[in-house]
């Protein structure tokens, strides 16, 4: 890889300074540091042989523009040696659908892990199901005994590390052996680590999916997508993106684009802020406890430990038990904590949630209330307060 100046780096670059510096081309940019938006459609050629040809960088705006290729660009860096290429989808959901539509047909046998995101068995139990495809939920702690459950027909893995509610941690090291083993391939979504902080690739998984909406984005104001595959898988993903059409929009792109130069210290307060208040909240008298893979108590830790450089600011509590309308106050009397469905931007987030009712191959039943939090880059004694605000709001109620 050549600097921004053209030269050659002595040594390997840390993935912050790569987030910097990829996808840029100052010297084609008339000196300016970012890309300039393209938005467009149709490609001209210069002659009529290379319009027989198709012979041109770019061929068609969906195809393409230089500011999808600096964003690309970028997150091939981000994903490690392992990554031959990186899709860009309109949305977290369109780049799983996407994956799943390119590595699967009809006749064949899914495993997913039975904590990934709900959209995700929307889509495998509707749309999949009508073209023909079973799927098949598992305990998201199976490790290596998730052998026992492939078919001859088994196609694909997929698995949430971890999962974006209730955090359990699969080894997914150990699946991707038995998986590989078995002819199959391994799809992760990374969304909640991303690949600064969780090089799947490089851990056995063969397509590694962000919702970039989230910390890619980090700014709560896109719908973004991307797919990262390495070279076995990249060729399916390569086809499935262009006969269904997928394309991100300009605007997007360039918003994302802006977003992943951040990422490093961005994700880094994630981490710090979101470890403080797990630590903080575990602590308080209405916790039963703290859903987060990154303290030492968590179930899930050693392999966090092993296969993670950091966290993100997303976790969930179990509260002790309590009246439904007490934790409605809770969440009513927060100022800060705003009630949404997604997380990863610069606020902070709670919402309640349970597994329980779409959860077929464990049992959710965590004793208590839920919710889940997202610290986002506020200043802590301000949440600390704000979580106070609430806390002493469920007393009233209860």
């Amino acid at each position: 890889m050549t600097s921004s100046d053209g030269s050659t780096p002595s040594r390997p670059q840390d993935a912050a300074t790569r987030l910097v510096t990829a996808g840029r081309d100052t010297k084609a940019q008339k000196g300016f540091v970012n890309p300039p938006v393209f938005h467009g459609s149709t490609v001209l050629y210069p002659t009529a042989e290379a319009l027989h040809a198709h012979r041109a960088e770019f061929t068609y705006g969906r195809h393409g523009s230089p500011t999808t290729r600096a964003l690309q660009d970028v997150l091939m860096a981000l994903e490690g040696p392992q990554c031959a290429g990186v899709g860009l989808a309109p949305s977290g959901l369109a780049a799983i659908s996407t994956t799943l539509l390119a590595v699967l047909k009809a006749g064949d046998h899914l495993l997913v892990c039975d904590n990934a995101y709900r959209p995700t068995r929307n889509f495998c139990d509707n749309m999949l199901k009508r073209y023909g495809i079973e799927t098949s939920y598992f305990d998201p702690l199976i490790g290596a005994g998730i052998e026992a459950l492939f078919k001859p027909n088994t196609r694909a893995v997929l698995l949430e590390a971890p999962g974006s509610q209730s955090f359990e941690m699969p080894d997914v090291r150990a699946i991707s052996a038995v998986a590989h083993a078995r002819g199959a391939l391994v799809i992760d979504d990374n969304t909640w680590a991303t690949a600064l902080y969780h090089r799947s690739l490089e851990q056995g998984v063969d397509i590694s999916m962000q919702a970039g909406t989230k910390y890619i984005g980090g700014h709560s104001d896109i719908m973004f997508g991307t797919i990262a595959a390495n070279a076995k898988a990249w060729p399916l993903i390569q086809e499935a993106i262009r006969l269904l059409g997928v394309c991100a929009g300009p605007d997007d792109v360039y918003l994302a684009l802006r977003g992943v130069r951040t990422l490093s210290v961005r994700l880094a307060q994630h981490h710090r802020s979101g470890l403080e208040i797990a630590r903080w909240l575990g602590a308080r008298p209405e916790v039963d406890r703290v859903l987060h893979p990154a303290l030492e108590t968590d179930p899930g830790h050693a392999i966090w430990k092993r296969d993670f450089t950091g966290a993100s600011g997303l976790f969930s509590v179990v509260l002790k038990p309590v009246p439904q309308a007490a934790v409605d106050a809770m969440l009513d009397a927060f100022q800060l904590f705003g009630m949404g469905f997604s997380w990863g931007g610069f606020e902070s987030l709670a919402i309640p949630f349970d597994c329980s009712d779409y959860r077929t191959a464990t049992k959710w039943s965590p004793g208590g209330p839920t919710l889940r939090l997202h610290i986002g880059l506020e200043n802590l004694d301000d949440l600390k307060a704000d979580l106070d605000r609430g806390f002493a709001a469920l007393k009233a109620a209860h």
